[in-house]
């Protein structure tokens, strides 16, 4: 699991919103698609990118797939974006990859 798949996998709502349902418990592919207006194929497209991504985890139970939260692929990606915004370093302040510092008086509504 690469940390560009773990953004993929985050980069759309309804995968974002399958997320928040498990974070209450496991629920079964139907209970989760009562949740969205959606085919049941498109459904099975989004629950493979998150297993790909490693963020659910699936278990079949008879005829039924279970779908449960992967809490240390959730604690990666914490880790993940912590690290990628320079956060928790001592004196450290978080900025995107690329940019330079900002310059005193270049804040937005000031003078130049």
């Amino acid at each position: 699991m690469g940390i560009d798949e773990l953004f993929r996998a985050l980069g759309d709502p309804t995968r974002r919103e399958i997320l928040r349902l498990l974070r209450d418990g496991d629920l079964s592919a139907g209970e989760l698609a009562a949740h969205f207006p959606l085919a049941k194929s498109t459904l099975s497209g989004h629950f493979t990118i998150l297993r790909h991504a490693g963020l659910i985890v699936a278990e079949r139970r008879g005829t039924t797939i279970i779908y449960s939260l992967s809490i240390g692929a959730v604690e990666e990606l914490a880790a993940a974006v912590m690290a990628l915004l320079g956060a928790g370093a001592v004196g450290a302040r978080a900025k995107w990859p690329g940019t330079a510092p900002r310059r005193k008086g270049s804040e937005k509504g000031e003078a130049r």
